[in-house]
């Protein structure tokens, strides 16, 4: 009698300890500041032949 009871109590002692995960949703909303500043400069030289070429309007 008294090892059943020790297997019981054992047994009520492991399903006890079980683990358990809570995921909640955080109270306030997720805020992602992107303070970004993109600057870009394109410089382009252009041959003087190929500048009188764009001049005409025939090309484009």
């Amino acid at each position: 009698m008294y090892r059943l009871f020790l297997i019981a109590a054992s047994v009520l002692l492991i399903g006890a300890c079980t683990p358990t995960v809570k995921i909640e949703p955080p109270d306030k909303p997720i805020v992602i500041n992107l303070n970004v500043k993109i600057e870009h400069e394109i410089i382009i030289k252009i041959d003087k032949e190929l500048d009188i070429l764009l001049e005409d309007d025939e090309l484009f």
